[in-house]
């Protein structure tokens, strides 16, 4: 078992545990910054490593594509190449062709698609998607899965579902007979679609399985909060307390605050960087909009008591400038401080459970974040 149970709250389904992981441990519940290229946007691993993060993403498909298998075998693994010394988990790159519906065709053998770098054509199947990651010597890897968008007929998201099942069960069958050297560990996709019976059908076939851990794939892909909180609490309740709990692709606190009510462990998310590089900004007062005019003379930090090198050495006044005037230490700053308040986010909800007030937390936080007076600045 790589997942230890820590606190359950007594109020709703939100706990602590840790992950033991060939990198180091872990504690969950746990944001993990993406580093899609072998590298978070706009901030030094060393940043990273420093706020105190354990665990960030790579992703399988645009590694494979770029540097390319053979440039991350030579340096040995990902970690070596990119110079990161905690864990890496690398999605399997299913999402990646999901966005790619007019280059791809997805078969019984695996998916076909049109390569987004130079238009050249690829065929991965379940097995070469585990191969890579074993490759990259991942800590955490994905099973390769067929995502889909909502709204889709149930005879389209039923064929997903049982695909995203054979191809788990074939990249299991290529996990176990991986390399003695790797030890990662592999994660089943729950798929589904939004049907209920669907859901349910998939968390029992990839459960059956019996791998490390299990992530909840198909959600935050465009339906409104009320459905994306229905099937995560609906698909949650069906998942065991002695695995790992991962919902792939939600990273604001609204999301995060729901998932960790459901008792998710881990999450990820491009929100908190992308938005960083475009001047927008996490506080406790909700997302700030750098850029906005009214900042040109203000003379206080991001966040007061906020530790990163924007709130401690610089004003918000001078970042707008930085914006303004299209200069990258602005994109730096700005990352460094997203990911820092979600680290301290992440600690400010683990001490909530301990103290079995996470739902009173969770109140008071949206309540804040979402106030009138601070949305009326975003």
């Amino acid at each position: 078992m790589i997942f230890t149970t820590g606190h359950k709250e007594e109020h709703t389904s939100a706990r602590t545990g840790t992950l033991d992981l060939p990198h180091g441990r872990v504690d969950t519940p746990v944001f993990m910054p993406v580093g899609t290229n072998a590298t978070v946007k706009a901030v030094h691993h060393e940043t990273i490593e420093s706020m105190g993060y354990r665990l960030i993403l790579g992703n399988t498909y645009h590694l494979y594509l770029r540097p390319g298998q053979e440039v991350i075998d030579h340096y040995g693994s990902l970690h070596a190449f990119s110079n990161w010394h905690g864990n890496i988990l690398t999605d399997s790159g299913g999402f990646q062709v999901f966005s790619l519906a007019p280059f791809r065709k997805i078969k019984e053998e695996g998916v076909r698609f049109r390569s987004h770098v130079d238009g050249a054509y690829h065929l991965l199947t379940p097995e070469d998607v585990v191969s890579l990651q074993e490759s990259f010597k991942s800590d955490i890897a994905m099973c390769l899965d067929v995502c889909t968008p909502p709204e889709i007929s149930y005879r389209k998201a039923l064929s997903a579902l049982e695909l995203t099942t054979r191809w788990a069960a074939r990249s299991k069958e290529r996990w176990l007979n991986r390399n003695e050297k790797w030890q990662g560990h592999l994660f089943g996709i729950i798929q589904g679609n939004f049907y209920r019976d669907l859901r349910k059908r998939s968390a029992e076939e990839i459960l059956e399985l019996d791998l490390p851990g299990i992530a909840i794939g198909g959600l935050s892909v465009g339906e409104s909060f009320s459905q994306f909180e229905d099937f995560l609490g609906y698909t949650a309740e069906l998942l065991p307390a002695d695995k790992p709990r991962y919902l792939m692709g939600i990273g604001t606190p609204d999301y995060i605050l729901s998932a960790v009510e459901h008792g998710i462990d881990m999450f990820d998310c491009v929100f908190a960087t992308r938005t960083a590089r475009n001047g927008a900004v996490f506080t406790d007062d909700g997302m700030i909009a750098l850029k906005k005019a009214y900042h040109r003379l203000d003379t206080n930090p991001i966040q007061e008591g906020c530790t990163c090198r924007a709130c401690t050495q610089y004003s918000r006044g001078y970042l707008r400038h930085l914006f303004k005037t299209n200069e990258i230490l602005g994109s730096m700053l700005a990352t460094e401080h997203n990911l820092t308040f979600l680290y301290g986010f992440l600690e400010r909800i683990k001490e909530s459970i301990h103290a079995n007030r996470f739902d009173a937390f969770k109140r008071s936080f949206l309540e804040q974040f979402f106030s009138q007076k601070n949305s009326s600045r975003g």
